[in-house]
């Protein structure tokens, strides 16, 4: 009988939660046959046969939660696919000759009588031990001694003492979220169980604004000439590139110009020492039915414009379909975000740790603006945020950044050129 286990995953993954089984108990299956898929933190990834043969017990079923090297099925190799009691021995129950024999040999493990602790004199410890477990409330009668006569020692109070705080602590964590969880309510309500995903996110953008000092700042950009040119362009790069010329491109190179003149945008902080990121990998925040995801556009700093819109048309599909790998989403150095897609005028986007930048693009609305011949024009602006780390960007860096990217946008023709 093999038994298949949840493997490991990445680095910074080990648990997850059994989101579907590919096949039933007597199913046959091949070595490297993926038979359930594991929803993560970040990804749903197919757990393969590490072995051939029949499906003779799912231990874990869809739902629960399982550990890097749990058990979560049986296969018998042979390939018979008996049922687990007949594929299994079951435990017999000790004959009476077994159970004497054990007894025997529970009896030769303790103390010989005259070294064991009289029972009607209660435990046997020492003066020592004695007054520190009245100083800590430690009951004698519940220690077990690590010393072989049986007579309890300080060091044995002491490790009582740990262990009932941290018992209480864990009687607390576990107590503190039924509470909040089991509000009442007067009229009719559903409760739906967070997927593991959603729990990660909620934890995630929690920790961002705990950990980080966390600031934004605004600015607006005037699109005329990006949509100008794009207008202008975007049949020739289609049919060049096989692929439509989207704003995501201008903004990734925007982005991408204002980190060369502003490094500290693109580092990030461990521990005591600020790490310089020297490499240009720029998150884009893709919302899914599951979910907001961050899949990475690798050395962008590297592709041209058709470049970077294939590698977010191939990322954002992968995305909607649930394909994305682990390496889709690890790293990263920046990050951008459209709520603009979805019609949002302005917002503050959240930080996506350990980055210390991140730029949140909006709905393009067309308002009158007063023109440096102090003519009124319609013209169709974006607000533009950024979010920082403040321990680190100083408010100055952060606004230059913001004026750099907005700079870039209102003249495009040098980021073609660059391109």
């Amino acid at each position: 009988m093999k038994e298949i286990k949840v493997p490991e995953l990445a680095e910074s993954i080990t648990e997850g939660t059994i989101a579907e089984w590919l096949v039933n108990v007597g199913d046959k299956v091949e070595k490297g046959d993926a038979i359930v898929e594991l929803e993560t933190d970040k990804v749903n990834v197919e757990v393969n046969a590490d072995a051939s043969g029949v499906i003779t017990e799912i231990v874990a079923g869809e739902g629960e939660d399982v550990e890097v090297g749990d058990v979560i099925a049986k296969v018998d190799e042979s390939g018979k696919g008996a049922a687990p009691e007949a594929s299994e021995a079951p435990k017999a129950e000790p004959t009476s000759t077994q159970s004497t024999n054990t007894e025997k040999e529970e009896v030769a493990k303790q103390p010989e009588p005259e070294q064991a602790a009289n029972p009607s004199q209660g435990p046997v410890a020492t003066p020592a031990a004695r007054k520190r477990a009245r100083e800590l409330g430690i009951d004698l009668s519940e220690i077990y001694p690590k010393d072989p006569l049986g007579r309890i020692r300080p060091e044995d109070i002491e490790l009582a003492a740990r262990e009932k705080v941290e018992n209480s602590k864990k009687a607390a964590k576990k107590e503190e979220p039924k509470s909040s969880a089991k509000t009442e309510f007067d009229k009719p309500v559903e409760r739906i169980k967070m997927s593991r995903r959603r729990q990660t996110i909620a934890k995630r953008l929690v920790e961002a604004q705990q950990s980080a000092a966390m600031l934004t700042t605004f600015n607006e950009v005037d699109m005329t000439a990006v949509m100008k040119l794009r207008n202008e362009r975007k049949d020739e790069f289609a049919e060049k590139h096989g692929i439509k010329l989207g704003f995501m491109s201008f903004f990734t190179k925007a982005v991408i110009g204002a980190l060369k003149d502003f490094p500290l945008l693109n580092a990030e902080i461990q521990d005591d020492e600020i790490v310089m990121k020297k490499f240009y990998d720029i998150g884009m925040a893709v919302s899914t039915e599951d979910g907001l995801v961050v899949p990475v556009v690798r050395d962008a700093d590297r592709l041209g414009f058709a470049g970077i819109e294939q590698e977010i048309a191939d990322l954002a599909k992968k995305a909607r379909n649930n394909e994305l790998s682990l390496k889709d989403l690890q790293g990263g150095s920046f990050t951008i975000t459209n709520g603009g897609i979805f019609g949002s005028l302005l917002s503050t986007p959240i930080l996506n740790t350990p980055q210390v930048g991140i730029l949140g693009m909006h709905k393009i609305q067309k308002r009158a603006m007063v023109m440096p011949d102090d003519t009124i024009q319609v013209r169709p602006m974006m607000y533009l945020a950024l979010s920082y780390d403040h321990r680190i960007i100083d408010g100055r860096e952060a606004v230059q950044f913001l004026t750099r990217v907005k700079e870039l946008l209102e003249d495009p023709f040098d980021l073609l050129l660059e391109g």
